[in-house]
């Protein structure tokens, strides 16, 4: 996660922030994510958009539909959706340019992502997450809204436990047990939440010079938006811990 949140990965976080203060409000208003969680994912994805790939997406996605078994069914399906896009959106498939993995755009949405969940928020009539920051902004937002984000809600925070608990409360991106049971099973955390609050408890392993050990969090239903935008726990914990970094870059200084 650290390479995520170097200073000046948080300061261009904080000049996105405010170069596009209006966007990101809008979208607040509208979907309840945080601005500052839209650039900590927009960050972590493309660097506010500095690299976000020269692969053909064409070329990408029928690659791993044939080349990478364990997930060939879904680049065959984001395959067809990339067809359906390009029609579309009148584009010359040859043309759309993105990740080695297929994403495409500031946000990489894969092809699906963007037929279901991109929105024209610039209001110029088409989407475009490749040249759009604004229709990029728009679309996390949107994305995040459609997959469980709750306004006013905690994200993550610390907690102690142990693996044998985590493993017993279940694996996985949901956030499948009330904060009661966890506290039952013997989670503790410096927060107040109402005890019907959905969470799930995560570990993050990292090797303190040759001994691995872990790091206790849980994730509310907000936390579980982020992990379906990736599954790792590690790209989750870095957008939260990278929003929070540019909110406090971004705040005014006192004089």
């Amino acid at each position: 996660r650290a390479r995520y949140l170097d200073e000046a990965r948080v300061q261009a976080g904080a000049a996105f922030l405010r170069e596009h203060q209006a966007a990101m409000q809008r979208a607040q208003q509208m979907y309840g994510v945080p601005s500052e969680i839209i650039a900590g994912i927009i960050g972590v994805e493309t660097y506010f958009g500095r690299i976000t790939g020269n692969f053909r997406t064409l070329d990408a996605l029928v690659t791993l539909s044939f080349d990478y078994l364990r997930r060939a069914e879904y680049y065959r399906q984001q395959l067809g959706e990339f067809f359906l896009l390009a029609r579309e959106q009148n584009s010359d498939p040859l043309a759309i340019k993105g990740s080695f993995a297929g994403a495409i755009g500031l946000p990489q949405f894969m092809p699906g992502s963007i037929r279901s969940h991109a929105v024209d928020f610039d209001g110029d009539g088409r989407i475009d997450l490749r040249g759009s920051a604004v229709d990029a902004i728009g679309s996390v937002a949107s994305y995040l809204a459609a997959n469980g984000w709750e306004r006013e809600l905690p994200i993550v925070f610390d907690a102690i436990t142990d693996e044998a608990t985590v493993d017993l409360l279940g694996r996985g991106i949901d956030a499948a047990v009330t904060w009661s049971s966890a506290m039952a099973a013997g989670v503790e955390g410096d927060i107040s939440l109402p005890l019907d609050t959905p969470v799930l408890v995560i570990d993050l392993p990292y090797l303190n010079g040759s001994e691995v050990e872990r790091l206790y969090r849980v994730g509310t239903v907000n936390f579980s938006a982020l992990l379906r935008y990736n599954r790792s726990y590690f790209y989750a914990s870095a957008v939260a811990e990278l929003a929070r970094a540019i909110a406090n870059a971004a705040k005014p200084r006192e004089r």
